[in-house]
């Protein structure tokens, strides 16, 4: 009889685990408490507004061209990709805004517009950042680093290469020494958010992701993000894999230290494997009973950045703006203090503004646009008044944006706000971090849970709170690593 699999959840992760476990001849089952999978990587649409909700940005399409590949098919007869230019318009708190790209001479003749010698410190950093990429991602990314058998078996252990990650030093800290302007720093500092992270504090070694962006390019799915999703469901569909939609799991089955099953609706379902796609630590805070230590263990890790997401429809043309825009704030390290330190809305947050009507006209009505916006925000605590917040952070964009002469704070006619508080309900996100945890400091950057649970056997993660991390190519990655382990082990018994 065929192997089965029981997947508690449907995002990337999930998706990723199912599609190349039931390629590999494994019977498999998805549970997803949502209405439609996908996750974090969903949208909503509404009065001719299209917005994605989650992720709005592709890297290493390559990875997701490997899923497809290993299932038999052809990623581009699903989807089309397309690369962005600029990859993001940068404004700073003087005025002066430039372009970022994956063309590099384009990029440093943008960063010699701030200061004179950027392009030439650009092309040392890019290659440190490439350096980097190189040195990290077959071990750190690509393979399950925590299974040393696994790995000793492959003969893909490098371990000399831990010697040059960087890791001593923070990302401000090597930032600082490549470049002399502080605005070019905040640019590159910015990238620790991608992992949830603080650039203050997190180890120089994720001064990968802005070789990932630029040396790989930045895309974007046309139609929309979901459109990925409508893909790996399809193909998962095709495969045979069976999905299940509102289905809320109840509890994870286990005896003697071994997962056999999944609790809901009052109906016990036994597999052989269990893969959660769901938060390492809300896994083992609500669906798993005992094992007090590790619950522990992992309440002490810091979770990552959360969010505010306004999502607006609004009736006005912005030319100076592109599909994707940061506006930074005036002091950096300060709104990272009061995330971090004091848990509240930072007083001037670095705002990000996705509008992908820019690529997709259809995404809004005609002379209007869709915007995606976002800040950066503490984790869930105690005495948190997110209301309150909401509305200090709606003005204090509005404000921002006048700045350089954009005022829609009339031209809004559709919006809906998401707190971190949402992001619990909607994704049971550890404390409704976006990131499941963050990398603020050498030792918690490299104690990312691992694919395949040492406490309880058969029970495996395919989730951005585990390894590699979070974001669309990295979750897909820990699915790949889960049915990689699964297979490992299964042909042991």
């Amino acid at each position: 009889m065929k192997p089965t699999v029981g997947v508690i959840g449907g995002g990337a992760g999930g998706l990723s685990s199912a599609i190349y476990l039931a390629s590999s001849g494994f019977k498999v089952k998805i549970f997803e408490k949502n209405e439609k999978l996908g996750g974090k990587l969903s949208f909503i649409n509404d009065r001719g507004y299209y917005f994605d909700i989650g992720p709005t940005l592709l890297t290493m399409p390559f990875v997701v061209e490997h899923l497809f590949s290993s299932a038999g098919e052809n990623l581009y007869d699903f989807i089309e990709i397309k690369g962005i230019e600029p990859a993001c318009r940068n404004f700073f708190n003087d005025g002066i805004y430039i372009d970022t790209s994956s063309n590099l001479s384009k990029m440093k003749s943008e960063l010699s517009k701030i200061y004179p010698s950027a392009g030439d410190d650009f092309d040392r950093y890019f290659n440190y950042s490439k350096k980097l990429f190189e040195n990290t991602a077959d071990i750190f990314l690509f393979e399950p680093f925590q299974e040393l058998k696994y790995l000793l078996r492959k003969r893909t252990l490098p371990l000399q290469r831990v010697f040059t990650l960087d890791a001593f030093r923070t990302i401000n800290k090597a930032n600082q020494s490549f470049f002399k302007d502080e605005r070019i720093v905040q640019l590159f500092n910015r990238f620790a958010t991608y992992n949830g992270s603080s650039p203050y504090l997190a180890p120089a070694t994720l001064n990968v992701i802005p070789y990932v962006e630029y040396g790989l390019g930045a895309y974007y799915v046309q139609g929309g993000m979901f459109k990925l999703v409508e893909a790996l469901e399809k193909l998962a569909r095709k495969l045979g894999v069976e999905i299940i939609l509102n289905c809320d799991i109840e509890k994870i089955l286990i005896e003697n230290k071994i997962a056999k099953g999944i609790s809901y609706t009052g109906i016990n379902e036994y597999f052989d494997f269990i893969i959660c796609n769901t938060d390492v630590a809300h896994t083992f805070n609500y669906l798993i009973d005992g094992f007090e230590n590790e619950k522990e263990k992992l309440n002490r890790l810091e979770p990552s950045l959360s969010g505010m997401l306004f999502l607006w429809g609004v009736n006005a043309k912005t030319e100076i703006l592109r599909h994707h825009n940061v506006f930074f704030s005036e002091d950096y390290s300060n709104e990272f203090l009061q995330i971090f330190k004091d848990r509240k809305a930072p007083d001037d947050p670095t705002i990000y503004v996705s509008i992908s009507s820019k690529s997709n006209p259809d995404h809004s009505p005609p002379d209007s646009e869709n915007w995606y916006v976002l800040l950066n925000m503490p984790y869930l605590d105690s005495g948190q008044d997110w209301d309150s917040e909401i509305s200090r952070m709606r003005f204090a964009i509005f404000n921002k944006l006048k700045k350089f002469g954009i005022d829609i704070q009339n031209k809004i006619e559709f919006e809906q706000v998401l707190s971190p508080k949402d992001f619990f309900e909607l994704y049971r996100s550890n404390k409704g971090s976006i990131y499941g945890f963050s990398s603020n400091s050498r030792v918690t950057a490299f104690k990312r849970p691992a694919n395949r649970n040492r406490k309880i056997k058969n029970l495996f993660f395919a989730t951005g709170s585990a390894h590699p991390g979070g974001g669309i190519p990295l979750a897909i990655l820990s699915g790949k690593h889960c049915s990689d382990l699964i297979r490992y082990y299964s042909s042991k018994r």
